[in-house]
């Protein structure tokens, strides 16, 4: 008899996908001021976040392996798509050029998940205005996220409205 992992519970599962989705987010924004490639960082955040400890009271969350990689290919690969869904989501005088860098990120991701269709689009907005409150505790930018998103996802996704 062989020890086969158990399954996770939806409650950790559900924790997993969303640490992968805000890791996501942290390795485009990386991508974008390193140079890197989704590769390096890929690897970087499996070894060193994934899972680590940071010190001796705190650990990372594990993350979805699958959906975070699946996000950072489909945002690469399809950056220039995600970004034009954006940009049709922001007012005219506001292009995702002039839009924050971890902003920019985020939407990368989540237009991602959008273009994937790994989750309904609202489960989608909900996860990344989250993962907004987490940069921006205390602004408007959750707001702002969820208006953009709505609009991406009315877009990306029209059947699911």
């Amino acid at each position: 008899m062989t020890d086969a992992p158990l399954p996770l519970s939806g409650n950790k599962k559900r924790q997993m996908r969303s640490a992968a989705r805000l890791y996501a987010v942290q390795a485009l924004f990386q991508m974008e001021h390193s140079n890197q490639s989704a590769d390096t960082v890929y690897v970087e955040f499996l070894d060193h976040r994934f899972g680590a400890q940071v010190d001796d009271t705190t650990d990372m969350v594990d993350g979805d392996v699958d959906l975070f990689r699946a996000l950072l290919d489909r945002a690469v690969e399809d950056q220039r798509q995600i970004d034009q869904m954006t940009d049709r989501a922001l007012v005219a005088k506001w292009p995702i050029a002039r839009i924050d860098p971890t902003l920019r990120a985020l939407f990368r991701a989540a237009g991602a998940e959008l273009v994937l269709a790994i989750a309904p689009p609202r489960v989608v907005i909900t996860e990344f205005v989250d993962v907004a409150n987490s940069f921006y505790p205390e602004g408007r930018e959750p707001k702002f996220v969820n208006a953009v998103l709505d609009h991406m996802a009315r877009e990306a996704q029209p059947q699911a409205f």
